[in-house]
């Protein structure tokens, strides 16, 4: 018997290119993955006559600028195509949702629409960034949350770990809390109050918890799972991305320059590329918004048709899984450690606006 396909909902209007990049890149992921459906969601004229195998176009009147307040996205733009593709995933007709929009409208439509896990107050952006050992270290949050509490961070590394978990395979991945050094006696009073919660999340088995990790250590690869507040994660994602697009520069003014520089561009080229292509950030684009009562991913606003297809990937993968399951399970499994956390379930997420 074969397995239930996985469907999609999909934002086609969100990000910087709209249905010029997430129809397209939509098309190809239906091509890598036969058993896979999506339904897309636009403004009726920017899909009209769109014809698609596998695929549903549901219209949208609406849709939620960069710019738009969380206020606007929330309480005004009730029709928007963020919105009904996240109401999809509530309505049960799909498995997951993804949109490149406003990071801070699409954490607050996706909360309200689909609340947060019970013993989860804040939900939580999770994405992979490269490191030297050929792999990605999960960094989490990048953006949602920028003042947190310790068991916060706390939160967020049970809800990391399910989600590198269902990713990787791994039964237990390393959890590392971003510090200012690796002594347990540096940091501020929540980064020392985070340390003693996961240790203690670590003595009883509900983490692989080891120690406090500095900034390179999330490139060296260290640990697999980093966990830091929002302001943070976000400064990290935007330098790694930025790290990319500076090798890319260099390699075209190596190439533009006199004869000799040109030959010895042309010699490192090989290396440089491979490690260009590595570092490359729209290969690990697609954010789990972890925490919520389904399944939302966030795609970089300025994806292309590649990096947008990275965030389909990352939303089928979760989907197949089973990623909401498995961190309804961690959660259940670390409850008494997660009840401090519970009276400050009433805070509103201070959340990233960029998209």
């Amino acid at each position: 018997m074969s397995p239930a396909p996985i469907t999609l909902a999909v934002d086609c209007m969100g990000g910087d290119f709209g249905p010029s990049v997430t129809v397209p890149a939509c098309r190809a992921f239906l091509d890598r993955h036969p058993q896979a459906r999506v339904i897309l969601v636009g403004l009726p004229q920017a899909l009209a006559g769109l014809q698609m195998e596998r695929a549903q176009v549901v219209h949208a009147s609406e849709v939620v600028d960069s710019d738009d307040p969380v206020e606007v996205a929330l309480r005004r733009k009730r029709d928007s195509s963020m919105r009904v593709a996240i109401q999809q995933v509530k309505d049960g007709v799909a498995d997951a949702a993804v949109s490149s929009g406003n990071t801070g409208a699409l954490m607050a439509v996706a909360r309200y629409l689909l609340k947060t896990l019970e013993g989860i107050d804040r939900p939580a952006i999770a994405t992979q960034l490269p490191n030297v050992r050929g792999g990605a270290t999960t960094v989490l949050d990048l953006g949602a949350n920028v003042d947190c509490t310790a068991e916060h961070l706390l939160q967020f590394a049970v809800m990391g770990s399910a989600l590198v978990s269902v990713l990787s395979g791994q039964a237990a991945p390393s959890v590392g809390l971003l510090n200012i050094g690796e002594e347990i006696i540096k940091g501020n009073d929540v980064i020392k109050k985070a340390g003693e919660l996961l240790r203690t999340a670590g003595n009883s088995g509900d983490l692989n918890f080891i120690g406090n990790v500095e900034g390179n250590d999330i490139f060296k690869g260290v640990a697999d799972i980093v966990v830091c507040d929002g302001f943070v994660g976000n400064v990290a994602l935007k330098t790694s991305e930025g790290l990319a697009s500076m090798i890319g520069e260099f390699l075209k003014q190596e190439f533009s320059r006199n004869i000799f520089t040109k030959m010895s561009a042309l010699v490192a080229y090989p290396v440089l590329s491979a490690f260009k292509k590595r570092v490359d950030h729209r290969r690990y684009n697609g954010a789990a918004l972890l925490g919520l009562r389904g399944l939302v991913f966030k795609s970089h606003g300025s994806a292309d048709e590649l990096a947008f297809g990275f965030a389909l990937e990352r939303a089928y993968d979760a989907a197949r899984n089973q990623l909401l399951g498995r961190v309804q399970a961690r959660i259940a499994h670390a409850a008494p450690l997660l009840v401090p956390a519970l009276p400050q379930a009433a805070a509103a997420p201070s959340a990233a606006t960029d998209s």
